[in-house]
């Protein structure tokens, strides 16, 4: 507690690295696999992690999550959760195996049978390492995490590029997706250096297990929802139809699921910390979230406006059908970012009763949205996808702060400032790509039309309120080092 702050702003920089790792590697996976692979392959792929992805979420139970939450976890707790973990790890690999042929019968697809069998193998390595990750998170070492995400997420890319040159299609896309979980596994072993001891009773698991629960069946509600437009459209659409709706989606959720992962992270860690001091704890919490949504208003309009040059560039001319489903998908880009943070903060508060609760409402109301939309295929269920998002997010809102420290209006605050800043830079980036349409190739027009437009952007975000700019104040807070400064006051 006495340096959670240094602490924090470390593990901050240590993680921005790794989003900024994560980001270019992973986009520059998308856009030579994109080349090399057809959209079949991506959507054979998807058909099976629709699937496994539902098993994924009980991989931990949500144990590694209350390990990080309590105020103290002992020895013999941690290594009970291991095994316990690994069982889970190793009936979810036996319950994927048996469904193969259930999978691969549904989609009337038999290559999915062997498939299924051999990604269901990811679930054990993930189960040997749930405990190694939570025990980096107490200990702060954001730095060991980032550096073992970052490797694990190249040997994938280079397995899977390697396999596509060769010409084994989807299995390059297999391999890349079975090796992520086990070099990772690797890694948080070795980082960690911690060696679990044979389990134990009567340790007091039984709080850990309820919290972990209540959290595991909040992430399969929202799993089942965020996905059931995918399970739909390769029913009754076909692989190609969810190759290219799964590409538009994956595009559009690599800017927000990289940085809230990695901000999520170090959030959680310190709000855990801190759910008895209110005070720093607001304050802590607002200047994270003035951050995460800083960073993701531009990226959420350059998506809307470029998405057509973005497309090209990234994915390539055999893609084009996306670009509508791109743009549609923006959107969420803004609503993730705003719903994804007050979500760290109920599970940091312990308030996971009430984000089971929202997950209850939020995920009917999206299947309802793909049903009605399936009927016009990917752009269909896309349109569908936003609006129920977009409709949401203010109920979320105030659902998730209420009875806590946090106004409406505090939050409202937070979401202006970077709104106010985009638009008159979206207006300037808007004109520009209006005026070189057809005069500049698709590589230095999105290069220009995103750099003016992020450029107006900081200028306007960092300097409109003079020397006193919020902003300006959080960078300076964030490059001082943490024992020369005065703790952080309250955002006002």
């Amino acid at each position: 507690m006495n340096n959670l702050k240094e602490l924090t702003i470390r593990g901050g920089y240590a993680r921005a690295a790794a989003v900024g790792a994560n980001f270019v590697l992973r986009l520059g996976s998308v856009m030579i696999l994109a080349r090399l692979l057809d959209p079949k392959d991506f959507g054979l792929l998807g058909m099976v992690t629709a699937f496994t992805g539902v098993l994924s979420l009980f991989r931990d139970f949500g144990l590694s999550a209350a390990a990080v939450q309590l105020p103290s976890v002992s020895s013999a707790q941690s290594s009970t959760l291991f095994w316990i973990n690994l069982l889970v790890g190793a009936l979810l690999t036996v319950v994927a195996a048996v469904c193969a042929p259930a999978v691969s019968g549904f989609y009337h697809e038999p290559r999915l049978l062997l498939v299924t069998a051999i990604v269901a193998a990811g679930f054990l390595f993930n189960g040997a390492g749930v405990q190694h990750s939570a025990l980096l998170q107490r200990q702060m070492r954001f730095r060991a995490l980032a550096l073992v995400d970052v490797i694990a997420l190249i040997v994938s890319i280079a397995i899977g590029i390697s396999m596509a040159l060769a010409g084994f299609g989807y299995w390059a896309l297999v391999a890349m997706t079975l090796s992520t979980p086990v070099v990772t596994t690797i890694g948080l072993w070795v980082a960690s250096g911690w060696v679990p001891q044979m389990p134990s009773r009567r340790i007091g698991l039984r709080s850990m297990i309820k919290f972990g629960g209540a959290l595991t069946l909040n992430g399969f509600v929202v799993y089942v929802a965020s996905n059931f437009d995918k399970v739909l459209l390769g029913r009754y659409w076909g692989a190609d139809a969810l190759g290219i709706y799964g590409r538009a989606y994956q595009l559009i959720r690599i800017p927000t699921d990289t940085l809230n992962s990695a901000v999520g992270e170090v959030a959680f860690a310190a709000l855990s910390r801190l759910h008895n001091d209110t005070q720093r704890l607001k304050s802590y919490f607002l200047k994270g979230y003035s951050l995460v949504l800083a960073l993701t208003v531009p990226i959420t309009v350059v998506c809307g406006l470029f998405a057509d040059d973005m497309v090209r560039v990234l994915l390539g001319p055999k893609w084009t059908q996306a670009i509508p489903i791109f743009r549609l998908l923006a959107p969420t880009i803004l609503v993730f970012a705003i719903a994804n943070p007050l979500g760290w903060l109920l599970t940091a508060l312990g308030l996971v009763g009430r984000g089971l609760r929202i997950s209850f409402v939020i995920g009917p109301l999206m299947i309802l949205g793909y049903v009605i939309g399936l009927s016009h295929g990917p752009r269909g269920v896309a349109f569908a996808y936003s609006t129920v998002m977009i409709s949401w997010a203010v109920p979320a809102i105030l659902w998730c702060i209420h009875g806590t420290v946090f106004s409406f209006l505090d939050i409202i605050r937070v979401i202006a400032r970077p709104v106010a800043s985009i638009v008159p830079a979206a207006i300037l980036g808007a004109a520009f790509h209006f005026f070189v349409v057809g005069r500049l190739g698709a590589w230095p027009r999105l290069t220009l039309e995103c750099a003016i437009l992020l450029l107006a952007y900081l200028i306007i975000l960092l300097f409109a309120g003079g020397p006193d700019s919020f902003y300006l104040k959080l960078l300076r807070s964030l490059k001082t080092p943490a024992s020369n400064q005065e703790e952080f006051a309250p955002v006002r």
